[in-house]
């Protein structure tokens, strides 16, 4: 009798994990890099840019603060705008913008013309910031949407640790008007980058975006919204006038060093928030308030001795390198279908905010002196930590929400 042998069917094979778009998505980390060293770089070259322009350091230090208010008045009108474009042609336009605003910014000779300039970049970077986190997403397999904006957002810390001090470090050697030109020739090499590599994704049809009132009804967007509003004019009131600050304690020359050491530890909480945002949003918020907190402590106290700054420096880098990725994830989720206007309002309300911090630091400085800066950011770090604590629920719950 003869047996016959079933064919042997093998398993279905596992299906490969699709690739992140590294090389795109690291077009986006430089976009972001280009628009976060074009806000903070006038920090690490105040004295020279208000000598030199012919201005004193609290009216130099509003650079950052016309920044802040160019993109604070236009993202939202110009997110409307270009809704309907395709979103390349609007990173591009926003990359141009940094072109044109840095140049001139490197020539001018007088401080209105230098001030619109940064109104310009301003506005550049909320055409900027408004699309990409969406782009990121829409640029991921499903299921690691989060890692690709890690990657993306990972251009803050980047900036914070490599760009500005090298920044600060070029108007020392050569001029400040030099570290402008470098940035002006780093956003001509993204244009070409992301024209060659970033795909194009088509706008929102008119009617589909949430209005502005609708999505700040949401459950725990209106308390998020309060914590960035505190925390980022605590952050600008001390990070905007950190080289007027050192060189009040006779560290004048170091402050590229001290922006090394902020950028290094910002890149270290990074690395640490990516790793643990989708399982322990609320502990890693809560954490970062705190450190920030303590490094301004330590600041205000430890003023005179170096090796204290350094620390202090430090910790505040861990507080507040994954701050703003923690943040705008919780103001995703918080969101919803209604992301991209939660989105919209982040940026419109950080850069106010950092128009206020900016301009109430160079008030503070003035009227109370150094030492005013960092004990003002750890009275306004006190609601902050209340917010995050209190607001369990939605805004930044203990259990993770699919």
């Amino acid at each position: 009798m003869s047996r016959t042998t079933a064919p042997t069917i093998a398993p279905p094979a596992a299906p490969e994990r699709e690739r992140l778009p590294l090389f795109g998505l690291l077009a986006l980390t430089t976009a972001v890099f280009i628009t976060v060293i074009t806000e903070s770089l006038p920090a690490g070259v105040l004295p020279a840019m208000g000598a030199d322009i012919g201005v004193g350091q609290s009216a130099m230090g509003q650079a950052v603060t016309v920044y802040a208010i160019g993109t604070a008045l236009t993202v939202i009108p110009l997110a409307a705008l270009t809704a309907g474009w395709g979103r390349k042609p609007v990173l591009l336009t926003a990359m141009a913008g940094f072109v044109l605003a840095n140049t001139v910014t490197a020539v001018s000779d007088d401080y209105a013309l230098t001030m619109a300039a940064r109104f310009v970049a301003g506005m550049a970077a909320g055409l900027s910031w408004a699309l990409m986190i969406g782009y990121a997403r829409r640029m991921a397999p499903e299921g690691r949407e989060g890692k690709a904006i890690a990657i993306v957002m990972a251009g803050i810390p980047l900036a914070l640790a490599l760009g500005v001090p090298v920044g600060t470090f070029i108007g020392d050697a050569i001029g400040w008007r030099a570290a402008f030109g470098v940035m002006t020739a780093l956003a001509l090499a993204a244009i070409v980058w992301i024209a060659a590599i970033v795909p194009d994704f088509p706008g929102h049809r008119a009617g589909q975006r949430t209005p502005v009132a609708r999505a700040l009804r949401i459950p725990g967007v209106a308390a998020i919204m309060a914590a960035i509003a505190v925390y980022v004019i605590a952050y600008n009131l001390l990070y905007t006038y950190i080289a007027t600050f050192l060189e009040r304690f006779g560290m004048g020359d170091s402050v590229d060093a001290v922006l090394l050491v902020f950028g290094i530890a910002s890149i270290a909480s990074i690395a640490v928030t990516g790793a643990f945002i989708d399982r322990r949003l609320r502990a890693l918020t809560i954490g970062a308030l705190f450190l920030v907190a303590l490094a301004a402590t330590v600041l205000a106290l430890m003023a005179e001795v170096p090796a204290l700054v350094f620390a202090a420096v430090a910790l505040w880098g861990l507080g507040h390198g994954g701050v703003p990725t923690l943040l705008q994830t919780a103001a995703g989720r918080a969101g919803g279908p209604a992301a991209d206007t939660v989105q919209a309002i982040v940026v419109t309300l950080w850069n106010a905010a950092t128009a206020v911090g900016g301009a109430l630091g160079g008030l503070l400085l003035v009227w109370s002196g150094p030492l005013a800066l960092p004990w003002s950011v750890v009275l306004l770090g006190i609601p902050v930590l209340l917010i995050a604590v209190a607001a369990r629920r939605h805004a930044f719950p203990t259990a993770v929400r699919d």
